[in-house]
């Protein structure tokens, strides 16, 4: 019968390491130490400190963010995961050199970086550069929407808190009014017990609710449109995501087209991508003027984007600075020939939801009286005209029309009429293809361009650049939410979690950069 030798995984032993040695060439962890040790401009983080004459000594910055930046790039995140890792890993106790800072030090690191954070990147993006991993020749810009530390059951508008106070206090009143109308002889069980628990922690809700409330205001999106607020990052949004709704940001980056190196990254606590388009072509100029004196850069490359990012005004910007962009419009699959058999491979749900939506009355199925500069629906009821020049994010100018309230309200065909709109009442718009004024709009002229074959081919090109970043970004390196908050803070983590994806191109790719040997 054959013996085996025994073992046992709960012994503890004493061993002697040399840290230099666990840090063997050829790995992530000895191109992450090389960098920061020889490339990278740690002066930046001299005017922190000011204890040259008095004062404990700091952590010194270079073993502060090889550990955060080994940490992030292991999906490791939080300041105390970091810690533990510093005892019990050898690869962390060797990129630290067995420092062990505590767990409010990395975390006092980490969220203090703002005025740091901007030049390590561009000192990483200027190696890359230097390196020939950039390719000037296309730039694709997306986001990916990230959770934040923050929970949707605070979010809402003052009036939907303010009722949500009203309905907190209603629960306390039949919690208290419960307990007082019980027989004393159960006093003291445990359902006594939990119910009077429950009644202090809906006060510290109220309490809390009524804090916000006294001390804050609505925040205004486009057009004087209330957004949602939440109460413990505010600076945060609501947003839709293929993992449904989340409370979050938005980690938005421009990646190269040659090696898919981030050029700029930049988090937005906003729900719309329009706005965060000029924003993001900004920092990719002052990104390439400050890391490699190149001021031009935009005027050389192809700028992709996907619909999100379509307005007016922004194709508006990109066209008087001489920016060759190719970004999509919501209906730009529909007037692809490649896309028109799309429908057959949709899935039941989304046939049949399909079909219910293209059921609603359309702006044809109203019919305009010029005399009068009035349309009647379906119904026979009367729109009015409340503007004649209504012009909407696709540039189009036109007349609209809404219906009363009470017509709508009373209507039979009601629930097919407001069909996914957010208004009590109907509006129709009767847009015109062309801007009398101007001729055609910067948006239809970006359509022509994109409808091109060359348009179609280049913007094939958008997905394959920029989405495995973020698939490298989420799945590889673990990173589905921000743990810090506010957008500053979350700016940091999202700027040091693309150094890290910067930093594993030059790996990969920068053969002549990091020495073999030790």
């Amino acid at each position: 019968m054959a013996r085996y030798k025994p073992y046992s995984y709960e012994q503890t032993t004493m061993i002697p390491i040399c840290f230099d040695r666990q840090i063997r060439p050829g790995t992530f962890e000895y191109a992450l130490n090389f960098i920061v040790d020889n490339e990278l401009d740690l002066t930046v983080f001299d005017r922190k400190y000011c204890n040259d004459d008095n004062g404990a000594p700091a952590y010194n910055p270079s073993i502060m963010l090889k550990i955060v930046l080994y940490a992030y790039s292991k999906g490791i995140h939080t300041s105390r995961e970091i810690e533990a890792s510093c005892r019990e890993n050898v690869l962390f106790m060797a990129l630290s050199a067995y420092t062990q800072p505590h767990f409010t030090t990395i975390a006092h690191f980490i969220s203090s970086m703002k005025e740091q954070i901007v030049p390590l990147f561009r000192d990483i993006l200027a190696l890359c550069y230097a390196q020939g991993l950039i390719g000037k020749e296309m730039f694709a810009i997306d986001g990916c929407k990230i959770s934040s530390n923050c929970s949707k059951e605070w979010s809402g508008t003052k009036a939907e808190l303010n009722k949500k106070r009203k309905k907190l206090e209603k629960s306390i009143r039949f919690l208290v009014n419960k307990h007082r109308e019980s027989d004393e002889r159960y006093t003291g069980t445990d359902q006594y017990e939990k119910e009077k628990q429950a009644i202090s922690n809906l006060r510290e809700k109220v309490k809390k609710l009524k804090q916000w409330l006294s001390e804050n205001e609505d925040k205004e999106g486009v057009r004087n449109r209330v957004l949602q607020s939440n109460l413990t990052d505010n600076e945060s949004a609501k947003m839709p995501s293929s993992h449904g709704i989340v409370q979050g940001y938005t980690g938005s980056a421009a990646v190269d087209g040659r090696n898919q190196v981030i050029v700029h990254a930049e988090a937005f606590g906003l729900n719309q991508e329009q706005s965060v388009l000029l924003p993001m072509v900004e920092g990719i100029k002052e990104n390439f003027t400050e890391a490699v004196g190149e001021e031009e850069v935009l005027q050389e490359v192809t700028l992709l984007a996907d619909s999100g990012h379509q307005s007016e005004e922004n194709f508006k910007v990109l066209e008087e600075n001489n920016i060759d962009a190719y970004i999509a419009d919501n209906k730009f699959r529909k007037r692809d020939p490649r896309f028109a058999e799309a429908y057959k491979h949709r899935k039941p749900t989304d046939k049949d939801k399909a079909k219910y939506f293209h059921k609603r009355f359309h702006a044809d199925d109203f019919k305009l009286d010029k005399r009068s500069n009035t349309l009647t629906c379906p119904a026979g009821k009367t729109l009015r005209c409340i503007t004649k020049a209504f012009r909407n994010t696709s540039g189009l100018i036109g007349p609209q029309y809404r219906a009363q309230l009470n017509d709508c309200m009373s209507c039979p065909y009601k629930e097919k009429c407001l069909q996914g709109s957010r208004s009590c009442a109907r509006t129709v718009a009767l847009f015109n293809r062309k801007d009398p004024l101007h001729g055609k709009s910067y948006t239809e002229r970006m359509i022509e361009k994109l409808d091109s074959d060359k348009g179609r081919y280049l913007y094939s090109r958008r997905m394959g650049i920029v989405e495995p970043v973020f698939a490298n970004i989420r799945n590889r390196f673990g990173f589905t939410w921000f743990s810090l908050r506010t957008q500053m803070k979350v700016d940091i983590q999202w700027k040091l979690i693309s150094i890290v994806h910067n930093i594993s191109k030059l790996f990969r790719y920068a053969e002549d950069l990091i020495p073999e040997t030790a």
